[in-house]
């Protein structure tokens, strides 16, 4: 069984190239430019991004109100020093909890947004397993009410594009999308059930996964394609063949 891709143009349209030309001309920091004592989703890693005129993806998380912090773990505990959910905690306990190794605290994107202020594309991943999206793309929305800069979201959730969508179409919206595990019949026909879902105007697609025929069919007709997570010399070069941007964990020389 072969799901053709004039199906994917009917039901997940392409979008114009001026909504998403900014997507393409520099790579995007994998959670900020982090490593050598900085670490990830901290405005220092955001800096560090800025500095390079690179773009910068970074994650959001839900407080138990729908607040979005920037944040990319479901638990608390490897990056701060507290333990348990985030997402259990009220937005104002959240704001209280250090990073480790002196970043300061957890941001709310809202003050992310006001440190990038537009210097530099963002790529913002809003980071959800299940169908209660409203709460976190409600807040996402606010943070971005406003923001003059570039920026895109997207998830690895269908349903959070579709929300958007339906919300505040004029935000750029990305699927984020791996292969791993699901090469398979029946992993094609989710991998296009998301994507008619989602109605993405990009994807986000996992390096591992190329050379993958969905994404260059997507690619082909219109959707930019940038790859995560480049971390390799081998890497970066098939991400210049299948891709139109690289997110990277590594310095770029």
């Amino acid at each position: 069984m072969s799901l053709s891709s004039p199906l994917d143009a009917l039901l997940a349209p392409a979008p114009e190239s001026a909504r998403v030309a900014f997507l393409k001309g520099q790579p995007y920091a994998h959670r900020g430019l982090h490593g050598k004592g900085v670490l990830e989703n901290s405005p220092a890693a955001f800096d560090g991004a800025i500095k390079l005129g690179h773009g910068i993806e970074c994650d959001v998380q839900a407080a138990e109100d729908g607040t979005a912090f920037v944040f990319h773990d479901y638990e608390l505990d490897r990056l701060t020093t507290q333990h348990g959910k985030i997402g259990s905690l009220r937005a104002s306990d959240i704001d209280q909890i250090d990073l480790k190794e002196g970043h300061g605290k957890i941001p709310r994107l809202r003050a992310t947004l006001a440190q990038v202020a537009g210097q530099v594309p963002i790529l913002i991943e809003i980071k959800s397993d299940n169908m209660r999206v409203g709460p976190l793309c409600l807040s996402v929305r606010r943070a971005l009410e406003g923001y003059t800069g570039k920026a895109a979201i997207m998830s690895f959730n269908p349903l959070v594009s579709a929300w958007f969508r339906k919300n505040a179409a004029h935000v750029v919206r990305g699927l984020v999308v791996t292969e791993e595990g699901s090469k398979n019949l029946k992993g094609r026909i989710t991998r296009h059930q998301s994507l008619w879902t989602a109605k993405p105007d990009f994807l986000a697609y996992d390096v591992r996964d190329f050379p993958s025929a969905f994404a260059a069919s997507n690619r082909a007709r219109g959707l930019p394609v940038v790859t995560w997570t480049v971390r390799t010399a081998g890497q970066e070069k098939i991400a210049a063949i299948h891709a139109d941007e690289p997110v990277y964990e590594m310095p770029q020389a």
